[in-house]
């Protein structure tokens, strides 16, 4: 019997269009950058970045170090200015930092960024999975699993009944269908961190009126 294999697009069998030598190592680690910079709301003034296994050996002659600034950046896979992000990125006054992790990581292709400016912080880990598709697998010690394929908005909340019936009142109320949404939490009774991975982009209105609902702290989102 064979099986019937289903893509999204062509570009799932192909790959990307892309700058950079390699679909893991370039257009991953890109996608993992801008999706530290959607979340953050805007671009940082400083960005550490912990590079673990092949990434950690490979990621200059790759293309990963400017790839990952580039997507700080808000570049996407296929914007020529990635090849000179790190200098754009340094012009604006961002402070750039590179560590060569030796610890073991469940991924060979991992990256933990640690970004911020005087009004606050982020941290996220995100892994490049190949054909440039990338997964955020932790944000702020919450863990998750984010594809970044998908437009997707992410809420902190307490850890309360109807936090998450109030979120997703407001998002039938707009019509806006969910395609996979988990929730995840330090300890019970404390914040939680909710992931809504939708069909279309989200407006900014939706955004203020989640972050009004019931036991929502902060609300950020994923742009497609």
């Amino acid at each position: 019997m064979v099986k019937e294999m289903k893509y999204r697009s062509v570009f799932d069998i192909i790959g990307p269009v892309m700058i950079g030598p390699s679909s893991s190592h370039t257009a991953g680690a890109a996608r993992i950058g801008r999706a530290a910079r959607h979340l953050f709301g805007r671009e940082p003034k400083y960005a550490n970045v912990h590079l673990y296994g092949s990434f950690a050996k490979t990621y200059k002659g790759h293309g990963t170090d400017v790839a990952i600034i580039g997507g700080l950046l808000d570049y996407d896979t296929y914007d020529e200015r990635i090849r000179d992000a790190l200098k754009t990125a340094r012009k604006n006054g961002m402070k750039v930092r590179f560590y060569e992790e030796e610890a073991h990581t469940d991924h060979p292709n991992t990256a933990r960024l640690k970004i911020g400016d005087d009004d606050g912080e982020l941290e996220l880990v995100g892994i490049s999975i190949g054909g440039g598709k990338a997964e955020i697998t932790e944000l702020n010690g919450f863990e998750l699993r984010l594809s970044g394929s998908h437009p997707a908005i992410l809420l902190i909340h307490n850890d309360r009944y109807g936090a998450i019936a109030s979120s997703t009142t407001i998002l039938a109320k707009h019509e806006i269908n969910i395609g996979r949404m988990e929730v995840s939490r330090k300890a019970q009774g404390e914040q939680a961190l909710m992931v809504i991975e939708v069909d279309q982009n989200i407006d900014d209105s939706v955004l203020s009126e989640l972050e009004r609902a019931d036991h929502i702290i902060q609300v950020a989102k994923i742009s497609d």
